[in-house]
Order: C-alpha cells, then sequence, then structure tokens
C-alpha cells in the first residue's frame, strides 16, 4: 500500500510508519541494517553487543526475501557494472599480490559493501522506499552531529588533540567522523529545500539544526583534511545556488564566524601543514605510492598491501617515530588506496563511478527542473555537494572501503530507479487514456 508521497514530505509520524508497516520484509530488512549500520545501538547497549553481526545479517535476510519475492524488480546499471568490475580487480590483485594472505584478510572490507550496494539497490526501488531510507540515514547522522557540536560547544569550542570521535565502528575516528558531517550536512540541507513547502515554520527551523551541528562537527574535529572539504563545499554551493551573490554574502558571513570558533592550536597546525611530522610522512606515502602506481599499472601491489610493500621497501621513509617499529600505516588517500590495491584499472573504475555519480544527478538535476519535482531536484544538488566533501576529505584519510561512497551510490541508483519507475507508469497511463479516447470517439 502506497502513502501518499506528501504526507511523508510533511513528516507525519503516522504516514511514516504506516509506509514502513505496509511494506515488505525485504525493505523492512533493509531498513533494519541501515538503522544499526549507522546509529549502532549494539555499540550504545551492551545487550545487542553479544552478537556481533547485526548488520550482516539483516542484509542477508533482505536478500533471501527480495530473491524469494514474486514480484522483486532487478536493477542492474552502469553503476552495478562498475561496482562488479572492481570486485573482479579486487580479487585478481589478491590472487597476484606479493602478500595474498593479507589481502585474504581484508578481502570482506570490500565484499562487503558489493552486497550491500546489490541488495540496497534490488529493493530501494520505489520513491517512498528512498524517501524512508534517507530520513533513517538522516536521523542517525544528525544523532551523531547533535552530539559532536554538544561536546564541541561544551569545551568552549576549544581545541583538544582528540579532536571528536564517534561511537565504535566505522565513524570513531575523529578524520571518518568528519566525513560523515561533510556528506550529511549538504545532504540534509537540500533535503530540507525540498520538503520544506509541506512543512510548518518551526519545522524548518528544528531541521536546520542538521547541517548547522554537522558543520560545527567538522571544525571540533580538528582535521584538516575535513576542514579543507568544507571549505570546498562552500564554494560548491555558491556555484550550484540560482542566487549567488546572496549566496555568497551568507557564506561569508558564516566563514568569517567558523574561522573566529577555530581554535588557534587548529589555525597553528594548518600553518605547519607540511612541514609537520605527520604532513611530512602523508607526502612521503603519497610519493611512494604513486611510484608503485607507476610500477604495478595493471593490478597494482595487491589489495591491502600497501603497508606491507612500504615497510619493506621504504622502511627509510618512516619517519614518524611510533611507526618505526611497527611500520608503515595506510596511505591516507583513496586515490593512492586504490592505485595500490588494484593499479590504473581499478582506479579508473573508482574515478569512473565517480564521475558517473556527478554526471547523473546532473542529469536527473535538469529533468527534475522540467518536472517541477523540487525534490529530486534539491536533492540531486546535496548529493553532488557532499561527493565533493568526500572525494577533498578523502584525500588525507583511508577510507575507500568504508561506507561513504558506496551508500552514496546507492541513493543515487535508487533515485535513478524510482525516476524512472514513475516516468515509465506515466507514459502507461497517457498511453491508456489515448486509447481509451480513441476509442470512445
Amino acid at each position: 500500500m502506497t502513502v501518499p508521497i506528501s504526507n511523508l514530505y510533511k513528516l507525519q509520524h503516522g504516514a511514516i510508519w504506516k509506509a514502513i508497516k505496509t511494506d515488505n520484509f525485504a525493505f523492512w530488512m533493509c531498513c533494519a541494517y541501515l538503522f544499526f549500520e549507522y546509529i549502532r545501538p549494539q555499540a550504545i547497549w551492551p545487550l545487542f553487543d553479544v552478537y556481533h553481526y547485526w548488520a550482516r545479517s539483516f542484509i542477508m535476510l533482505a536478500f533471501i526475501a527480495w530473491f524469494f519475492d514474486p514480484n522483486r524488480q532487478f536493477v542492474w546499471t552502469k553503476f552495478t557494472t562498475g561496482v562488479f568490475a572492481y570486485l573482479v580487480l579486487v580479487v585478481i590483485s589478491s590472487r597476484l599480490a606479493y602478500w595474498p594472505e593479507i589481502s585474504s584478510e581484508y578481502f570482506m572490507d570490500f565484499f562487503n559493501w558489493v552486497v550491500v550496494f546489490f541488495v540496497l539497490t534490488q529493493i530501494t526501488t520505489t520513491r517512498q522506499r528512498l524517501y524512508i531510507l534517507l530520513l533513517i540515514f538522516m536521523i542517525a547522522s544528525f544523532k551523531l552531529s547533535l552530539y559532536g557540536a554538544r561536546t564541541f560547544a561544551m569545551r568552549g569550542f576549544a581545541f583538544a588533540d582528540w579532536g571528536l570521535a564517534g561511537p565504535r565502528g566505522y565513524f570513531q575516528n575523529p578524520g571518518e567522523l568528519a566525513i560523515q558531517m561533510l556528506m550529511f550536512a549538504p545532504m540534509s540541507l537540500f533535503f530540507i529545500q525540498g520538503i520544506k513547502k509541506h512543512l510548518k515554520k518551526w519545522q524548518v527551523y528544528t531541521l536546520y539544526l542538521m547541517p548547522i551541528t554537522a558543520v560545527l562537527t567538522v571544525i571540533g574535529t580538528n582535521t584538516r583534511g575535513g576542514q579543507i572539504a568544507l571549505a570546498a563545499q562552500v564554494l560548491a554551493l555558491v556555484m550550484v545556488s540560482k542566487h549567488r551573490f546572496k549566496m555568497l554574502i551568507v557564506i561569508c558571513a558564516i566563514g568569517f564566524i567558523g574561522f573566529q570558533l577555530l581554535p588557534e592550536e587548529q589555525k597553528t597546525r594548518f600553518k605547519s601543514s607540511g612541514e609537520d611530522l605527520t604532513s611530512v610522512q602523508r607526502l612521503l606515502y603519497w610519493e611512494h605510492g604513486w611510484q608503485m602506481i607507476k610500477d604495478h599499472p595493471f593490478i597494482g601491489v595487491g589489495y591491502f598491501n600497501f603497508p606491507a610493500f612500504y615497510t619493506n621497501n621504504h622502511s627509510e621513509d618512516i619517519v614518524l617515530e611510533m611507526l618505526k617499529e611497527k611500520g608503515a600505516e595506510f596511505p591516507h588517500n583513496i586515490f593512492i588506496q586504490v592505485g595500490t590495491d588494484t593499479g590504473f584499472s581499478g582506479l579508473a573504475v573508482f574515478v569512473g563511478l565517480m564521475l558517473g555519480s556527478f554526471l547523473t544527478m546532473h542529469k536527473l538535476q535538469k529533468a527534475a527542473e522540467k518536472t517541477g519535482d523540487n525534490f529530486v531536484l534539491n536533492l540531486t544538488k546535496g548529493m553532488n555537494v557532499a561527493l565533493v566533501g568526500y572525494i577533498i576529505s578523502g584525500q588525507f584519510v583511508t577510507v575507500a572501503y568504508y561506507p561513504f561512497l558506496w551508500i552514496h551510490l546507492v541513493f543515487v541508483v535508487s533515485m535513478t530507479t524510482f525516476w524512472k519507475n514513475e516516468k515509465s507508469a506515466e507514459d502507461i497511463d497517457n498511453h491508456s487514456s489515448r486509447g481509451m479516447k480513441v476509442y470512445g470517439h
């Protein structure tokens, strides 16, 4: 049973619950998966921590339910091809790696996202389903941003060496928490823009706490990469806005306030970029990583083999004292990570997925603009600005196999799927109407 989408846009609790309750078991499991992956109750309540495979179990149950659903829709897109092509390259790279045992140990780090991507894109085929998954994503991210902003404010917006940390899991490290906030901030901002005409003013003002707290959390993490990415997103917002001059004035004001909130210690860290040992070590990782890709152009040095290869071949360029005994880290750059894992072959697929996402959202934005679909029009903008944040911040952390890009691609594919389904249904209705008129005549 389909609930009127306008009722969902109004954030009516009864309508949202009815939409979930009247859907099928496969979609329930998708909702449960996203809830456990992002809300992470297992990290909050010990009762859930006795079992460590909640998210994986829910996604497998969703797949089984979808497989046996006689009305299932099989979805295959260029993104599906890209994700599976990259999986093939990971398998080949693992077999031909310098240390295949290391590749085997980390295989599930990517394979997990292949399964998640495939299952969620097969099931999230309607506007209603995408909207509900987005709500879960927003609520979970808002939980993180509210905690981060409150913690940052309670310490007087002061600098702390440890920054801000999230719950145990993908967002525990300040760098990863910053990326989640960088993706959440523009998505929530444009999500609000897409539904605000259905809401009361107090609801709109309350929802604006989402992007505001997300930005504060990024600042509070004390991560230079995250803050540089935030600045890049600000410029992107100017580019996608129709009222660029007004937006520029607002953003300059916000930027000034944000700079004032930035602790002096963090400003000092920016001034020392490229000179402190942490920066020097990362620059060495990138330099040698790029050489590894050029020396192994087809399939890289092996999936997840970068640390071992670097330690064995460039130990003299491990400058951080704490690493001299335990060895090199991962390269702190998504492109170097992917390139050393799978060579230029994998790097081409990886970049192609991101470029394809930009172009697909831009194309869908134009289509939504023609039809006056304000929700889709705004969400496509938010998706592209979010991806800018991931790409820029990804130059400083090793997060190619974290949920950021793969869940983003789920939303991209789901948006294009429900859009095509709706247009196909409209074409059928229009054809039927014309047929009835001819018959009546």
